[in-house]
């Protein structure tokens, strides 16, 4: 019988969280001969607005300088996208993936946002409350007698 069972123990590591660093200094150029960065460039407001929404996502709550770090490298590959450099797309949704960007990521990796599960259970409370209730025999057969 074929189990796909992993015989290594879950390893549980403290760590602390981390702070949304700010976007880094954006480039244009590099010099080869010297290895200078020259020519800083604005983010594209659709990447400054992505990070943005990273760092109000539920997911970012637990990341850590090294996950902000491969964050920082898809913001690169994000703003080269959205400037037309439209061949970056697989690696960037491949990045972006491992942080659980989107509900098929996450159900992959077996996160589950708690609200939705809250929210329908207050809506299934809610809807039993509004239910009428039985409170014993309907008063009008008594006037059919």
């Amino acid at each position: 019988m074929r189990r796909n069972k992993s015989g290594a123990a879950l390893r549980v590591i403290e760590v602390r969280p981390t702070k949304q660093p700010e976007l880094p200094t954006r480039y244009k150029s590099v010099s080869s001969e010297e290895g200078t960065f020259s020519d800083i460039v604005d983010w594209p407001t659709a990447t400054v607005e992505w990070w943005r929404m990273w760092a109000s996502s539920p997911l970012s709550a637990e990341f850590t300088d090294s996950d902000w770090e491969e964050l920082k490298i898809a913001a690169l590959l994000h703003a080269q996208f959205v400037e037309g450099e439209y061949k970056l797309a697989g690696e960037l949704r491949l990045r972006t993936a491992k942080f659980g960007a989107t509900p098929e990521d996450r159900a992959r990796l077996k996160i589950q946002f708690a609200l939705a599960d809250e929210a329908e259970d207050r809506g299934v409370r809610r809807r039993a409350a509004a239910a009428p209730k039985a409170v014993g025999p309907d008063p009008r057969l008594k006037m059919a007698e």
